[in-house]
């Protein structure tokens, strides 16, 4: 089967696609606050989908992570209206020290190809 890297850079590829699976990196952003990191997080999610044949509506499965868990309803007021209805991945949703001070957030996806 093939893959396509998608954002590749000498570490890592901001999304792979193989088959009909598309593995996108954990998205970070350096905004204000963690719903506005949130929000640029799923808006970067939704272009790197596109780019590789998908869309939010054919997620398999998500993990997030939060630097304080207290962010918690937060995150998910966002996710639960950026999730179209009735296409809620498998996720998990943990707390962890992430890469850098500045990131509240971190969110990564694996996602089906669209259909043809």
């Amino acid at each position: 089967m093939f893959i396509q890297r998608f954002g590749t850079t000498v570490r890592m590829s901001q999304a792979v696609a193989f088959g009909q699976t598309i593995y996108l990196a954990g998205q970070v952003s350096q905004a204000d606050g963690v719903a506005a990191q949130t929000r640029e997080i799923l808006a970067n999610i939704d272009a790197l989908l596109a780019r590789s044949g998908s869309d939010s509506s054919r997620l398999l499965s998500a993990t997030l992570w939060l630097a304080d868990i207290a962010d918690y309803d937060a995150v998910n007021e966002i996710w639960d209206a950026w999730v179209p209805t009735g296409t809620a991945p498998v996720r998990a949703c943990v707390e962890s020290r992430l890469a850098g001070d500045a990131f509240r957030v971190e969110i990564g996806v694996i996602a089906a190809v669209k259909e043809e």
